[in-house]
């Protein structure tokens, strides 16, 4: 549907997952800056500047996935620069009455940035943060909120990793909000690419490193690893824990391999799902329980189906798609969904007082920006630009398109209503999908959609 550039390489893409800010869409970027690559002034370069160490840089910019006609749906709201970004996350309930986005950067350091209307949009605002460890990268963060609902008196937690193989377990404390770390240990005797939650018993987390090591932990006795499996053949760089079923974990690796879990037996998967490259991000469907996203790196991405893996009667892939020239590195679901208007209903606006639209709902108003630099809006092709697959899913490729396709690209469809709150679930067709993609060297961020036909 569109493809838009970020100027620098990109390596993560979040949707918001709170309703009435569900068309908010996050976007980092990691950028490294050799020292010859800056300007200096030549006559005071010292002998010591040559061995400087390269500049990680990044930006961090906010979308929204506007819901009218416009041929270009994602729109920049806000831009700001930082230090690179190895990993971002959405907390999954408001804290002090706002969505929360937690980062994770080069300079070793968890950031917390509060969502807040401005005017006619949203802008992200730092609020809290806390260096790890010093000369470290903290490569990855997970919530604690992962999954729907959270008992009042269970304590709202990060979980993060880093560069020099540790994790690191944090306190927020919801009044500030504020980062409070509670305890720090050894995981990996290399980079701990990953670490994850277990949404079901948030006590539990699990790891995975450079040294091919998957390895669960109870945060209560830190020092000593619950298990370890050396199932993977190469580093563990993505785990998910399912928000649909409470026993079920997601594994990726270097090996091109994803691996489903029971946890409650974890001496051997469930199942093992080969894919066509590294996987560097695993993600749920939020409200599919057995669609599964990767991003596959140098394969580009995949879509998975944990019903059909598990049963091994068929093919578990429901979709595979390479991007020629890209590396995959960021992926997510939208939290948006279609709902299908009754036949005898007018579809048009106004109709139907829950029928949301950006000029009837001042959450979903985006502010009159243009697009990144170099935004390129993607058509639709019935031929040579369309992917098919043995199961009949589509996804739409993307094409240069002419100014007659532009007047064709549309969010909606006849018949349908996007939703951005639970209400409308019962309602939802489920085989209609938004889902985001972003590419490192290629420095591009994707917006598809994919109708599972």
């Amino acid at each position: 549907m569109q493809a838009v550039d970020t100027e620098h390489t990109v390596d993560s893409v979040e949707w918001c997952p709170l309703p009435g800010c569900r068309h908010l869409l996050a976007c980092g970027t990691y950028q490294l800056r050799k020292p010859e690559d800056r300007p200096a002034d030549r006559e005071s370069q010292s002998e010591l500047d040559v061995d400087e160490p390269p500049i990680r840089l990044g930006r961090l910019y906010l979308y929204s996935c506007n819901e009218d006609s416009s041929p270009c749906p994602l729109v920049e709201v806000q831009r700001r620069d930082t230090s690179a970004i190895l990993d971002m996350k959405w907390c999954h309930v408001p804290v002090a009455g706002h969505p929360l986005l937690g980062v994770a950067d080069a300079s070793g350091s968890i950031e917390l940035l509060r969502l807040v209307p401005s005017e006619d949009t949203w802008t992200l605002q730092p609020c809290s943060r806390l260096a790890l460890e010093k000369q470290c990268l903290a490569l990855s963060l997970d919530w604690s909120t992962g999954k729907a609902g959270r008992a009042s008196d269970q304590p709202l937690k990060i979980i993060s990793s880093d560069s020099k193989g540790q994790l690191h377990l944090l306190k927020i404390s919801e009044a500030g909000p504020g980062l409070q770390a509670v305890v720090t240990w050894q995981a990996h005797r290399f980079e701990a690419w990953v670490a994850a939650f277990n949404y079901w018993q948030t006590e539990v987390v699990y790891s995975g490193g450079d040294d091919g090591l998957l390895k669960g932990w109870d945060t209560r006795t830190p020092g000593t690893a619950a298990f370890s499996s050396r199932r993977h053949s190469m580093g563990v760089c993505s785990i998910q824990s399912s928000p649909h079923r409470e026993n079920v974990l997601a594994t990726g690796s270097y090996d091109e391999h994803v691996l489903l879990w029971d946890t409650r037996s974890l001496w051997r998967p469930l199942a093992e799902v080969p894919v066509r490259g590294g996987v560097w991000r695993l993600k749920w469907h939020p409200f599919h329980r057995d669609l599964l996203l990767a991003a596959c790196m140098h394969g580009g991405f995949t879509i998975i189906n944990y019903q059909t893996a598990a049963e091994e009667e068929q093919e578990a892939v429901s979709l595979s798609y390479p991007l020629p020239n890209s590396l995959v590195y960021g992926i997510d679901w939208s939290w948006l969904y279609f709902c299908r208007l009754p036949q005898t209903q007018p579809s048009f606006p106004g109709s139907d007082p829950e029928v949301r639209t950006a000029d009837q709902d001042p959450a979903l108003k985006v502010a009159d920006l243009s697009p990144a630099p170099s935004s390129e809006c993607l058509a639709y092709s019935d031929g040579v630009g369309r992917t098919t697959h043995q199961d009949g899913s589509k996804l739409e490729a993307p094409l240069q398109p002419s100014a007659e396709d532009k007047k064709d690209v549309r969010l909606p469809t006849s018949g349908i209503k996007i939703c951005d709150s639970d209400q409308d679930l019962e309602a939802a067709d489920f085989d209609i999908n938004l889902l985001a993609t972003c590419s490192f060297y290629n420095h591009v961020l994707h917006l598809w959609k994919w109708e599972n036909i």
